[in-house]
């Protein structure tokens, strides 16, 4: 399992930065599909956040949760925050935010259940 860890640790410099940039860049319209429904949006971001939580968790595991929270609490609003500074055609959503923090929670309990021994 520490090998599996080592390479994740590995993958979240990576994994966040493609993440910022997503999250930044230009908003774009969107196309329908069938498979999109409405809070798609607040679902991708819960998503995407809870494998931020997995990633960083793996790559810092003895992370306390009361460190741990204020890291990745502060990412998401500072996104949210540049998304409606930057005038790009985002805006500051709270329930993004919501579903960022509810993402990397459970990242961060889906990774302390993975790493029991």
């Amino acid at each position: 399992m520490d090998k599996i860890f080592r390479i994740l640790s590995k993958i979240l410099p990576i994994y966040w930065a493609f993440l910022t940039y997503m999250l930044l860049k230009p908003g774009v319209e969107n196309l329908e599909y069938p498979f999109m429904f409405d809070g798609i949006d607040k679902l991708l971001h819960l998503c995407i956040f809870a494998l931020l939580g997995c990633l960083f968790m793996a790559t810092f595991p003895k992370i306390r949760f009361y460190w741990f929270m204020p890291i990745m609490f502060g990412y998401g609003l500072l996104t949210e925050i540049l998304q409606d500074q930057m005038g790009l055609g985002r805006s500051f959503e709270v329930l993004d935010l919501v579903a960022d923090t509810i993402g990397v929670i459970i990242g961060y309990f889906v990774f302390k259940k993975i790493n029991k021994h």
